[in-house]
C-alpha cells in the first residue's frame, strides 16, 4: 500500500511497511530532499527538457541541475494550482505550443510513479485529495493511475487523512488546519462515534488487520465539518518578493521566490532571515534582510489572518450544527509547511490553548493515508448537485440544488423532481448537472506577467463545474407528443449508486411510460 500526498510545494510518499506493522516515509534518490527538521520530501518542480522523445526532470532533479535558477518557460511550479481550474489569460508556451498545468502534472507525477513502481511496486495506490477539489481534478487523478498496474486507486481527503496520522484515538473531536503549499483547509473531525448516534458524513473503520474477527472494539471516524479555500505558501512567497520589490526594486524571477521562501523557511526557527541575491544581467546585489515582525506586518497587510478567520468562523458553525462546540475541540493537529509559521501557531494557540498539536506538518497525511488499507469506507457526498434551469427573471442560467453536501451513499431514497416543457413542441428534455460549489466566493487563477496568481473573489454567486454539457450527454428524454408550456410533463428520480454514479428514472406524466430506468448519467465525488 503506497499512499502520496502530492502537494503544491512538496510531494510525501509514505509506504506501510508490512515487516514492522508501520507506515513509513519513502526516500526516491535523486529526487528527494530534506528541510530542516523534516522528513524526505520530493519538491514539486519539473523542468521540460525536451518533448520528443519525452524527457523532464522533477523534484531535487531541478535545483541539482540549476534549472530553477531563471526565467525559464520550461520550468514549472506550483502547477497543481492550475490543475482542474479555468485560467484566465495565456497558457505557458514552449516551442510555439501552450502546455495545459495538467499536462505538467501528468508528466510529474507519471514520472513520480514509474520510480517508486520500479523501487517498491504499486499494488495498492491512495491519492490525498484538498477536501474543496472538484470532479475535474479527481478524474484527472484518476486518468493518470490507469497505466499503472495498481490492483486498486482510492481518494481521500487531505484533513482526514491528517487526523489519522496524527494517531489520535479515544472519544476525541479533533480540527484538522492543514496549510501546506498550494491550499487552506479546515476538517473538524469526530472520532469515535458512539453506537446509539445516527452516522452523518464520512464514516471510517480502522483497526488491525489481524484482530479482525476478534473483539476488540472497532473504532469511528466521522468528519463533521470542512471549509477551505486556494491559500497556501506560495502565495506568501511572492508577498515576500513583492515587499522586497517596492523596497529594494528586487527583480521577479524563480530564483527570487525560491530565496523567499528560505527566508520564510528561516523565520520559521529565528527571529531574523537574511540571504543574499546576485542578478547575472545588471550585476546588482541584494541583501534580503526580513525580521519575523516584519514578515508578521507582510501577513496582515494581505488579511491572512481574516481570511484563517473566516474558515474558521464557517467550520466551527457547521460544527455546531452538528452538536460540537468549540470547547468541545479536544485537540487541534496542525499540518502543511505554512502552517509551521509562528505567528500562524499563536493564532491557533490563542483560540486553542494546549489543544494545539504541530509536530507531524509533513507525514501525517501520507502516512495517515495508509489507515485505508485496514478499513472498511463508507461515504459521503463532498460537494452539492444540482441541475441547470434558467433564470427569467435575471435573463440568465441559474442552478437547482438537487443533491446537497454531506448527502450518504448509496441513496435508500431517490430524491423526485417534476419538470415541465418551455417552449411550444418541445421534442425533448435536456439537463445539465452541475457540481455546486462555495455560494461564498470564487477562485480566480490569472497570469501576471509570467507568474501564476490565484485570488479569491466574494460574488455570492454559486461556483458551477458543469458535468454533462456536451452534445449529446444533456438529453435525457424524447417526448411523443411534443411538450407545451403550462403544466408538468415529466417526473424524474434521482438516485446515487454505490459507486457514486447519479441515475435518473424518467416517467411521462402524460402518457404514464416510463422513459428511462436508472440510467446513468454521470459520476459523483
Amino acid at each position: 500500500m503506497t499512499a502520496i500526498d502530492f502537494g503544491t510545494s512538496n510531494t510525501v510518499i509514505a509506504r506501510w511497511n508490512g515487516a514492522i506493522e508501520k507506515p513509513e516515509t519513502l526516500t526516491i534518490p535523486g529526487y528527494s530532499t530534506r528541510y530542516a527538521n523534516s522528513p524526505p520530501v520530493i519538491p514539486s518542480l519539473l523542468y521540460l527538457e525536451q518533448v520528443e522523445p519525452l524527457k523532464v526532470l522533477i523534484g531535487q532533479q531541478v535545483r541539482d541541475q540549476g534549472r530553477d535558477v531563471a526565467s525559464d518557460p520550461r520550468f514549472f511550479r506550483n502547477f497543481k494550482r492550475g490543475i482542474g481550474t479555468p485560467i484566465q489569460g495565456f497558457l505557458p508556451e514552449v516551442a510555439g505550443a501552450p502546455l495545459s498545468f495538467e499536462q505538467v502534472g501528468r508528466w510529474y507525477l507519471h514520472q513520480l510513479l514509474e520510480q517508486v513502481q520500479a523501487s517498491h511496486g504499486l499494488e495498492d495506490l491512495i491519492f490525498t485529495v484538498p477536501v474543496d477539489s472538484f470532479e475535474a481534478y479527481r478524474s484527472w487523478l484518476g486518468d493518470i493511475c490507469q497505466s499503472f498496474a495498481a490492483e486498486q486507486v482510492r481518494l481521500l481527503d487531505e484533513p482526514t487523512a491528517a487526523a489519522l496520522g496524527y494517531g489520535i484515538d479515544g472519544d476525541r473531536s479533533v480540527l484538522v488546519v492543514d496549510f501546506g503549499g498550494g491550499t487552506l483547509d479546515f476538517s473538524l473531525v469526530q472520532l469515535r462515534v458512539p453506537a446509539q448516534q445516527k452516522p452523518l458524513g464520512f464514516i471510517l473503520k480502522w483497526g488491525n488487520r489481524a484482530m479482525a474477527d476478534s473483539a476488540q472494539k472497532v473504532e469511528t471516524a466521522q468528519v463533521l465539518a470542512k471549509a477551505g479555500e486556494n491559500l497556501g505558501g506560495a502565495d506568501i512567497d511572492t508577498w515576500l518578493v513583492n515587499y522586497f520589490q517596492e523596497a529594494q526594486a528586487l527583480p521577479l524571477s524563480p530564483v527570487t521566490l525560491r530565496l523567499a521562501e528560505r527566508l520564510k523557511i528561516q523565520l520559521s526557527s529565528q527571529t531574523q532571515g537574511v540571504e543574499t541575491y546576485f542578478d547575472d544581467e545588471t550585476l546588482a546585489a541584494y541583501e534580503l534582510s526580513l525580521t519575523r515582525l516584519q514578515f508578521e506586518k507582510i501577513l496582515e497587510q494581505h488579511q491572512l489572518f481574516e481570511r484563517l478567520e473566516n474558515r474558521l468562523t464557517q467550520v466551527l458553525s457547521q460544527g455546531r450544527r452538528q452538536g460540537v462546540a468549540p470547547e468541545d475541540i479536544d485537540a487541534v493537529l496542525a499540518v502543511g509547511g505554512t502552517a509551521q509559521i509562528p505567528a500562524i501557531q499563536d493564532w491557533l494557540r490563542q483560540r486553542f490553548g494546549a489543544r494545539v498539536r504541530c509536530d507531524r506538518p509533513f507525514e501525517a497525511i501520507a502516512q495517515g493515508a495508509l489507515q485505508l488499507s485496514q478499513v472498511d469506507l463508507k461515504d459521503f457526498l463532498y460537494h452539492s448537485y444540482g441541475i441547470r434551469y434558467w433564470d427569467r427573471r435575471q435573463n440568465c442560467h441559474g442552478w437547482h440544488p438537487i443533491i446537497l453536501q454531506g448527502q450518504p451513499y448509496p441513496m435508500t431514497t431517490p430524491i423526485e423532481l417534476t419538470l415541465g416543457a418551455s417552449v411550444e413542441k418541445q421534442p425533448s428534455v435536456e439537463l445539465v448537472i452541475g457540481e455546486l460549489g462555495d455560494d461564498t466566493s470564487r477562485t480566480e487563477v490569472y497570469f501576471e506577467g509570467d507568474q501564476l496568481i490565484t485570488r479569491q473573489i466574494s460574488s455570492g454567486a454559486v461556483t458551477v463545474q458543469p458535468l454533462n454539457d456536451r452534445e449529446g450527454a444533456r438529453t435525457v428524454a424524447q417526448l411523443s407528443p411534443p411538450g407545451f408550456p403550462g403544466s408538468d410533463r415529466i417526473r424524474v428520480l434521482f438516485r446515487v449508486d454505490r459507486d457514486r454514479l447519479l441515475r435518473i428514472t424518467v416517467e411521462d406524466i402524460l402518457t404514464g411510460d416510463t422513459l428511462l430506468t436508472n440510467q446513468p448519467v454521470v459520476e459523483l465525488q
